[in-house]
Parts: C-alpha cells; structure tokens; sequence
C-alpha cells in the first residue's frame, strides 16, 4: 500500500477549496470531522496559529522578571507552546501527521511569511526542534513540498499541485519567518520588562509595554501632537475679487506669478499676503478698475482608485462611516466568513492574479442579475461593453503575496446588518470603478490682470462621468461641489474688478491624526504619502501588517497611552512620558518607524539568501543588550526631556513649578532649586497621569475633578476629586483623593451661601433655585441657608453618577427640559460594564432616573398580533399586521350581544378588552386626534408628536421652558391656558382609550 500525503492549510475554507479543487482527478475524499481524505490525500487545516514560541524553561523567569537582575532573556533557542484556544485543533493535525500511512507533507498554508510559520511551528512540535541544539532529540522528519497559490481558482489549485516546490527552495522564508517573530519577542519582552524595572525603581508597579509596532506607532502620533502644541499662528491675509463681465459675475483669488516655494518656510504661499497694509494696498488699488482676461482650458482624466487591500478598506471606511479599523476588519471578516460574500480580507494586495479574468466576468454576471438595483446596471454595463479585461493595473501576480485584493465573491449575500450592506457597498462600488473607464474633466485656468495685480479663478466641468456615475456623480450635474462653471468671457472683452476685499486668516497647525491617516502613516512608515500607489511601492517598509494594524491601534488605547475625541487619535501623558523615557535612555531606535522598516527590508534580503539568519539574530540580541543596559546603568535623578514650568506658583512658598520625569516640584523662588521648600506630587497618581492644562487647574484651585481613570490597588477604575491638603506635620500640602464623604449640612445645621453662584435652573420639585454644593446639584431649600435655616425640599443629583461625570450645562438641560443628552461613560456596579444613558426627571419617583435609548427590534413585526407598544420605526409594519384585527374589533360587540344577556357581563368583558388590545395602539379622545391623528397609537408615540407639535409652533413658554403655553387645539387638551412638562405624560393618559 503507497503511502499518502497530508495537507495543511492555513484555513479551513481553503481546506474546502483544495479538495473540490482535487476530486476530478485524485478521486472522491470522504469527510471527516477535522479532514478529508481519500487514496491519495489527507486534506486539514489549521485555524491561523496554533503554536507560539516561548523561552525554554531553564531560561525562563517566573519571580522577579521585572527586576534589572534577570535582564536581558536572551536564550540560545526558543520552545513552542500550544495556543490555548486551538489546543484540540493542533492535537488533531499533529496526530494526522505522525500517522504512519501519512509520508510526506505539503505545506498549503498562505503563499507568504506569516503561512510559512505558521506550518514550520505545527511541524517542529509535531516532529521535534531541529534549532534545540542536542535539547531535544529530533524526531524524524517526513518530507515537505510547498504549494504556493496566488489564486484560489480550481484549475490555478491543480496547476500549483503539480509544480510543487521543495523545502530547500523555501528555506530563506522560513528563515525569515522564525526571524521575525523571535526578534519580536526579544525586543517587546525585554523592552517592556526594562522600562516597567526603571519606572518601578522608586517604589509601586508602572507598567510600561513596548514594542516593536506599537511604540514607533504611538511615536508617529506624540510627534505630530508636538508639533501642533509648538505651532505659532501667524497672521496672513488674502485678497478676494468679484469681477464683473457682459454674461455676469466671477470670482478671483490674488497671487503673485513671480512666487517661487521657500523649503525653509512651508507656509508661505503664492496666494497670501503678510501685512493687512500690503493687502488694503491691493484691494484699493484694483477696485473699479478694467483687466485683461486670458485663460486657458485643457481636458484631464482621473482613473478609479485601484482595489481595495485591508488598511485602504480601513481608511475609505474610517473616512467615509467614522468606523474604527477594528469595526471595519469585524464587518469584512463577517462578510467573508459567514456570508462568503467577500474574498479574505486580511490582505496587503491590490491586485488580482492573471488567471481571475473569467471569474471576475462571473462576478460582474452575478452583480448584474442581483438585487441590487442602483449598482446592476453597472455591472450589466460592464460585461456588454467589454471593460473587463487583461490590466496590469488590476491583474499582476507580481503584486500578488499571501492573498489579492479584496472584491465580492460569487456568492449573492442576503440578510446583512446596515454596517455591513455598507461596507459590502463601498467594496462592490470600487471593484466596478477600477474596470470602468477614467472620468474626463474640462479645467479651466483664468487669469484676470488689473493694474499690474495678477488674479486666478479655476474651473472644473465634469465631461463624462466614466467610473464616477458608479458614485453618483453624472456630467455637467447642477450644483456639483466638484463642477465649477465659469461665466464665458468673450476674446478681447474687459472686465471691472465690482469689488474687492482683503480678507485676515490664520496659519493652522497640522492636523491630529484620524485612526484613516494614522493607518496610512504606519503602511507608509511614518511618511504619510497622499498618493496611493507611491504608499504602495513603500509597502514593503510598513507598520505591521494589515491584519495587525487595527489591534495595534486598539492596544494603544487600551493601554491609555491615546484616546479618541470623535476622530481624533490624541496621545496621553502617558504617552508622552514613554516618549521622554526613551529618548532620555537613549534608545530612540524603539520610536522610529526606520526600525521596523530597516527589519523588513532585511528579513526580504534573507528571503531571497542574501542575509543570514544567524547574522540577523545576532544583530537583535546586541540591539536587546542595548535597550537594556541604558536603563539598567541610568543613574541620574530624572530623565532629560523637553519639561514644563508652570505658570501657577508654589502653594506653599510662592516658587517657581517645574515637571521632571516623575514628579512636579517646587524649584523655589529662583528657580533653581537651591531654596526649594519640598513641595512635591506624582505625576501618576493612582495610574492616571496629569494632563498638563489639569495640573495648572490642580495647583491654582487646590481641587480638581471629579476626574475618571483611576485605578485602584485591586485593578477597579474609579472617579473621584483630587485636593491639595496642608499637613501640619510636614508644614507642606499634600495631594489626597477626596470621595465626597463631607459631613450634610442639613443634619449638622451648618448654614450655606449661594450667594455667588450662578443659579443651574428651577428645582423640578419646589421650583426654588439649584446650585452646586460639594459633589452634588442641590435646591437650596434643600440646605439650611440665612433666609431658610430648616430645609423643606430634598431635591439633590450627584455631579458624579456610576462614573459618569454629569456636566453643569447637562444639569442645566436637565432642569429646564426634563432630560439631559445621552452620556456614555456610566459603568454598572454589578456587570463592570459601560453604558448610555439620558438622565430624566421622574416626577412619579419624585427624583433623577435613567432613561435608555428606544431599541428597534430585530425581528419582524408578527402579522397574527397586533403589536401594542411596536417601536415608532415598525409602526407601518404593525398597522398593516394589525388591519384584520381592528375589523374583529369593531364587529365584535354586535356578535356578541345576544351572549352578554345570558351570561354576566364580568365574564364578557375580558373578551371585548382582547379584541381592542389587538389593534397597534391606543385610540386618541376627539380633542387629542385634533392634534396628533385619530389612528391608534403608543403611549410613548403620543408624547413625541406632542412634543413635535410643541416645538414646530413655539408653545414653550420663553421665559420659563418647563411650561407649556395652549393654542387652539391643545386647550381642549389641556383643560387650561398652560401645563407643566411635568403633567403630560398624566394629561395623555386621560385622553388614550383601550388601556
């Protein structure tokens, strides 16, 4: 009997496509649980990586491996260990491997570095460590062939079959391969385990993580926040006109047409002018007066963006839906994996493999006969006018790696989430753009001349849409942003400059990164590149892979060293003290996005046999040595670094605040030090650091807060006050976290003065005056005060509740409308969790409540029952559901009067309220329908199309919000000229039937 040949594949679907691929002509395979095989082939796969490197145990440090003692772990070589939640997965490829019929291997995984190591670590733990150096004694190895695919097509499947490749030819990728990782765990495991020593040294545990990726990331980011902290606005102005012709009016900008670019100074521009006396100059110069017009138009093209790969997906999608490119990965592998509506999308491709014209001719088919209406004629399109064809542009296996560009499968998808139907949209959007043809613009350039000043106006006319009306956009569109028609201007005419206006701007900062450009910065390593296929040719020099950068950015934030404000990313403090650490350390080759570009460009030299492995990892295990002996011998007090003076003195002697690396200290009245008085606190208190701004607030108030992101000696989060407490003892102050726990002064009688606050609005219960009193809102008939020593109102809201900070403006909306915005920080007591909420005033509870956004339902309305309490977006829905039902309900009474006389009408009566509770709602009284419509409807619907109505004709009263004025059709309603928006909810209640 011959033996057979196992295959691993690096996923199961690509398992699937290997034996469909192989059953015409190795023959049928019979399916098992975990692989298929039939007389030739054994057919698994693994699920991504199934084992990781570790050092070996007699390398290895359990106690005190954050102590400078134990550093650097640099071992001879590394063990494996299996991931833990593939363990099953890894026994049962390992078993099929070492199974005797089984006599050699082929390698299927991902024709790339990632699938090389994929395969090399499930062999070397199946078979023993070649590497272990007489530590383990090697199994024997069976014989590995490579199958190496860029394309998934059956026949591209067999061709690859038949010209495997041999374990010698893969040698320098799977050097490569083991390299990468093996560096990465040297450098992440002894740079985080030196930095988190050196901030540990005084005492407490800092933990301070590093990386390869994720520090020259955060780097990119610190350092163009710097650069916008260090930005000096400057002055400029710009000259505007509006000239006059026979067919009308047009705009001009001045420039100077002698300008020429200033490397040194990037600012100045052609356009702008730096003294308001040069502009005024200007202006009143050329006002009235006549100007030549010369102008010239010329025809351009813009060919479509080429397809999609991972981190351009990430971009288009954080740019155009605000998604995060962890969401954006999330929705795309959702697409691939269970609606097989997308190819692999953990891809770095933009191009598809030569042989995938006829499969993208099937794709544009299926797109066409879908049910996508505003996107079928395209396709349609596409195929009838034979745009689908060989391109370098699109089809270059050259450019093809581990995977291709991502496109739309066979497979029609159906039943996607809204996020999803988007996402699959903008994918099927750019794979019919990029065979479409150019669009062709006619841009006009004009040139007004006054009085020796030179003024431009540009045009813009879209000609023929091409792969733009896929967008939306058609020719010659009225009021097009991108099409600017100038008025014509006849040759030889002259025109009046009718008015002219300086107009005084300011030089901006660069702009914050967006989770779209900084993903754009990594694949261009920290050289943020506009244009696309420059970005592409530096590829090979990147941040992490597509598949890694949307965690990298997510364990950036996680870690606080940034955050998100809407779509900026902004580094922390923390950040910036990691940043000053290693700079001060001298190990700024862990911060420069170089590092990781000098390491791809030397791992692709060892691909191709050009570099050693041994070479390399010599290189790594000096640059570990370095890292860690710069920290281990740093013997000043403080890390060098670019350090603030405050602007607020000392609390204590009136000196001079200065930052160091840990702490801010008073440097006395000289600032040097000498006359210092030992005033002092951490930067880090309780692991959150101080932003600068709230130190500054900290040191002139004594208070700050309530402040969120303190965790406790447990690991809990917590929100609290911080204050600068004078000890005694030490004749200092001293920072102290303050919970609120002071002493109520209702119980203790101790009088409060409102007297220099500002009042929030009127209390929602006694319409007395709210302010603000220690942490909390309170009414002050709810304190003892001068004109009202005994309380008689209880009115008081925390200014922290579960976290959640309640801002003074939301207090003020709270009692002026009843409710305050969604806040999304509150954190459960029980689950630990966050959540979003509205605060409301419950005058039923008689205090402040949480209200929760309406939820629509995922489901369907039910057509067999009416549906009471629908959400309002399903009303249409339930109205058609519940028609039959309302006709039951009018006819019931008559059919069943004859009974109501033989039997007691109690026993009746549940039977007419079932035949009412059917309908969609409840019915409005005459004098409410006048209102809002006589159809049935839910309580909570009511009271939003009162409010509707309310606002659409101005009935809150101006001076007082909570009151509602009646007009004509509300005072029958309301029974009287006004009401408090606190007794509409009871008002409805007596106006709805059937509940």
């Amino acid at each position: 009997m011959t033996g057979k040949t196992l295959v691993i594949a690096e996923k199961p679907s690509v398992a699937q496509d290997i034996v469909r691929a192989l059953t015409p002509t190795a023959g049928k395979f019979e399916k098992h649980d975990e692989y298929f095989e039939n007389d030739t082939y054994v057919v698994t796969s693994a699920v991504g990586h199934l084992v990781e490197i570790q050092a070996p145990e007699q390398f290895d440090v359990k106690r005190g491996k954050w102590s400078f003692a134990h550093l650097p772990v640099i071992p001879p070589f590394f063990d494996l260990k299996p991931v833990d939640k593939t363990k099953t997965r890894l026994n049962a490829v390992v078993k099929l491997a070492r199974r005797k019929d089984v006599t050699d291997l082929v390698n299927a995984c991902d024709a790339g570095r990632e699938g090389e190591l994929i395969f090399r670590l499930i062999e070397q733990y199946a078979f023993g460590d070649e590497d272990a150096k007489g530590a383990k004694k090697p199994a024997a190895r069976k014989p590995v062939r490579r199958l190496w695919l860029q394309s998934m097509t059956p026949q591209a499947i067999r061709d690859g079959f038949d010209k495997l490749r041999s374990d010698k030819q893969m040698e320098g990728l799977a050097s490569a391969a083991r390299s990468r990782s093996e560096a990465d765990w040297l450098v992440g495991i002894n740079g985080t385990r030196a930095m988190t020593a050196f901030n540990s040294r005084d005492g407490g545990f800092f933990l301070t993580t590093v990386g390869r990726v994720q520090t020259p990331t955060l780097a990119v980011v610190v350092e163009r926040e710097e650069q916008i902290r260090k930005f000096v606005s400057r002055d400029y102005w710009e000259v505007h006109a509006t000239f006059l012709a026979q067919a009308g009016e047009y705009a001009g900008k001045w420039f100077d047409p002698k300008w020429k670019k200033n490397p040194d100074d990037a600012e100045l521009r052609a356009d702008r002018v730096w003294t308001a006396k040069e502009a005024q100059a200007i202006a009143d110069a050329v006002r009235g007066k006549a100007a030549t017009v010369t102008e010239e138009s010329k025809p351009t093209t813009q060919a479509s963006p080429m397809l999609f790969d991972l981190t351009s997906l990430q971009r288009e999608a954080n740019g155009r839906f605000g998604y995060s490119a962890k969401t954006t990965l999330a929705l795309a592998q959702s697409l691939y994996e269970r609606h097989k509506a997308l190819t692999y999308p953990r891809t770095d491709s933009r191009h598809l493999p030569e042989d995938y014209v006829p499969t993208v001719k099937e794709t544009m088919g299926m797109l066409a006969g879908s049910g996508m209406g505003h996107l079928a004629p395209f396709a349609k399109q596409a195929l009838d006018d034979g745009y689908v064809k060989p391109s370098k542009r699109i089809f270059d296996n050259a450019k093809v790696s581990d995977h291709f560009a991502i496109i739309p499968t066979l497979q029609a998808p159906s039943g996607l989430s809204d996020a999803e139907q988007r996402l699959y949209d903008l994918v099927v959007r750019r794979f019919l753009s990029v065979f479409f043809p150019s669009a062709e613009y006619l841009v006009t350039t004009r040139i007004s001349q006054v009085v020796g000043h030179s003024f431009r106006t540009d045009g813009k006319v879209l000609v023929k849409p091409g792969w733009l009306a896929i967008w939306g956009k058609e020719a010659d569109e009225e009021g097009d942003e991108n099409s600017k028609v100038l008025v014509a201007v006849a040759p030889g005419e002259m025109v009046r400059a009718e008015s002219v206006d300086p107009r005084g701007l300011k030089t901006r900062p660069p702009a914050r990164y967006s989770e779209a450009t900084l993903l754009g910065a990594m694949e261009g390593a920290g050289k943020l590149v506009e244009d696309e296929e420059l970005r592409e040719a530096m590829q090979e020099k990147g941040l992490g892979t597509p598949a890694t950068r949307a965690s990298i950015i997510e364990g950036l934030i996680a870690e606080k060293y940034m955050l998100r404000d809407g779509r900026e990313l902004i580094p922390t403090a923390k950040a910036f003290q990691l940043m000053t650490l290693l700079r001060g350390l001298g190990v700024e080759e862990l911060t420069k996005p170089e590092l990781t570009g000098e390491w791809e460009y030397k791992l692709s030299q060892m691909e191709h046999g050009q570099l050693s492995r041994d070479a390399f990892m010599r290189e790594i295990a000096e640059m570990t040595r370095h890292i860690v002996q710069k920290a281990k011998e740093y013997d000043r007090d403080t890390v060098p670094g670019d350090y603030a003076t405050l602007k607020t003195p000392c609390p204590n002697c009136g000196g001079v605040v200065k930052e160091n690396y840990r702490r801010y200290t008073c440097a006395g009245r000289s600032g040097s030090g000498d006359d210092a008085c030992g005033f002092s606190f951490t930067k880090i208190p309780a692991g959150r650091a101080f932003e600068l701004h709230e130190v500054e607030q900290f040191l002139r108030d004594k208070r700050i807060g309530p402040l969120e992101g303190f965790r406790s000696k447990a690991g809990w989060p917590f929100t609290a006050e911080m204050v600068l407490k004078y000890s005694d003892e030490d004749r200092n102050w001293k920072l102290e976290f303050d919970f609120g726990d002071e002493a109520d002064p209702a119980e203790t009688g101790e009088l409060v003065d409102f007297s220099g606050q500002e009042p929030l609005g009127p209390c929602p219960k006694c319409g007395a005056r709210v302010f603000e009193f220690g942490k909390n809102y309170v009414c002050e008939k709810a304190v003892p005060t001068a004109a009202q020593p005994t309380p008689t109102c209880d009115f008081k809201s925390g200014q922290v509740i579960l976290q959640q900070p309640v801002e003074r403006e939301q207090m003020q909306k709270l009692l002026a409308t009843g409710k305050t915005d969604l806040l999304d920080k509150f954190v459960s007591m029980r689950t630990r969790r966050p959540f979003k909420a509205f605060l409301a005033w419950d005058a039923e509870a008689g205090k402040v409540n949480f209200a929760f956004e309406p939820r629509e339902s995922k489901f369907p309305p039910r057509k067999t029952f009416g549906n009471k309490g629908a959400p309002p977006a399903k009303k249409a829905a339930a109205k058609k559901a519940a028609a039959p039902a309302k006709a039951a309900a009018k006819t019931a009474p008559a059919k069943k009067a004859p009974a109501a006389k033989k039997a007691p009408a109690a026993k009746k009566a549940p039977a007419a309220k079932k035949a009412r509770a059917a309908g969609p709602g409840l019915t409005p009284s005459p004098a409410l329908a006048a209102v809002i419509g006589p159809e049935p409807v839910a309580r909570t619907e009511v009271i939003k199309k009162l409010w509707d109505y309310i606002k659409a004709n101005g009935l809150q009263d101006t001076k007082d919000k909570r009151a509602i004025n009646a007009d004509d059709k509300l005072r029958p309603v309301f029974g009287k000229p006004q009401v408090s928006m606190f007794e509409l909810a009871k008002i409805v209640g007596q106006h709805l039937q059937g509940t």
